[in-house]
C-alpha cells in the first residue's frame, strides 16, 4: 500500500444480506492518478465503489481519504469530504431540467482538487448545453451519462469514483467520456474507474487493479497487465 495515498482501502469487507461480497479489499489511489478496477461481472468492483460511498452496509475495514477514516459515515458526509460518485445506474433527477440537475450537484466550502462551473460542463458536452432546459427523464442514455458525470464533478471532488461510464454508449460519446476523464485528471482530480472496455481502461489509467471473488488479485501498470497472459486469461477473459 502507498504510504501517502490519497484514498486507501484497508481490509474492506461488505455484505448484501447474508452474502459476503468483499473479502478484505486493499487498494490505494495516489494524488493525480487514474486507477481502473477491472474484472468480470460479479467480481466486486461496483460493490467496492458503493462501500466507499457508504451505500452498502454492513461493512468493516477502513476507507481513508487523506488519512481520515470515512468508514461508517453517511453518503452525504463522504461526498462533502471530497469523494464524488458516478453510479452505473446514472440516477438523474428525471423531473428536473439538465441545468437544474447540474445545480443540484454544486458544493461550496469543500476541499477540492479544482473548482468547476456549469459552463465548463457545457464545454465538455455541448449537447447538454443544447438541452439545458430539457427534463432529464427525456434524455437519451448517453446524455444522461454526460449529465451524471458533470453533476458529480460540480461537487468539486478530490476523488471521482466512476462506475461503467461507457456502457451502452455510441462510439463518439465513448470517446468524449474518455477525453473528459483524461482532462479532469490533468486538472487535479484523481479517479477510480470501473470500466468493462479494456482498451479504454488501459488507455486512460496510470495503474490497474484486477478483482476476483471480492479481492484484489493483481495490481500494476497497464503495460504489466497486458504482458501478463496468466492474469488476463484467469480473471478477465470472457
Amino acid at each position: 500500500m502507498a504510504e501517502h495515498a490519497l484514498l486507501m482501502l484497508s481490509d474492506l469487507h461488505a455484505h448484501y444480506g447474508k452474502s459476503h461480497i468483499l473479502h478484505g479489499v486493499n487498494f490505494d489511489l495516489r494524488k493525480g492518478e487514474v486507477v481502473s478496477l477491472l474484472g468480470r461481472n460479479g467480481s466486486g468492483r461496483s460493490t467496492t465503489m458503493k462501500a466507499v460511498m457508504g451505500l452498502v452496509t454492513p461493512t468493516s475495514g477502513e476507507v481513508r481519504l487523506n488519512g481520515r477514516n470515512l468508514a461508517g459515515q453517511r453518503p452525504y458526509s463522504i461526498c462533502r469530504a471530497g469523494i464524488g460518485y458516478v453510479p452505473e445506474e446514472r440516477e438523474t433527477f428525471t423531473n428536473l431540467t439538465v441545468e437544474e440537475n447540474l445545480q443540484m450537484g454544486a458544493q461550496k466550502g469543500v476541499a477540492a482538487a479544482a473548482h468547476w462551473t456549469v459552463d465548463q460542463m457545457f464545454d465538455y458536452f455541448p449537447r447538454l448545453k443544447e438541452r439545458r432546459n430539457t427534463r432529464a427523464g427525456s434524455l437519451s442514455g448517453g446524455e444522461q451519462q454526460m449529465l451524471t458525470m458533470c453533476r458529480s464533478l460540480l461537487g468539486n471532488p478530490l476523488v471521482m469514483l466512476i462506475d461503467e461510464p461507457t456502457e451502452g454508449l455510441a462510439p463518439m460519446i465513448v470517446q468524449q467520456v474518455g477525453e473528459m476523464i483524461t482532462d479532469i485528471n490533468r486538472k487535479g482530480v484523481s479517479v477510480v474507474l470501473v470500466e468493462q472496455k479494456l482498451v479504454i481502461a488501459l488507455k486512460v489509467s496510470h495503474r490497474v487493479a484486477v478483482m476476483g471473488h471480492g479481492r484484489i488479485v493483481f495490481e500494476g501498470t497497464p503495460a504489466e497487465l497486458s504482458a501478463n497472459s496468466a492474469v488476463m486469461d484467469e480473471w478477465l477473459a470472457v
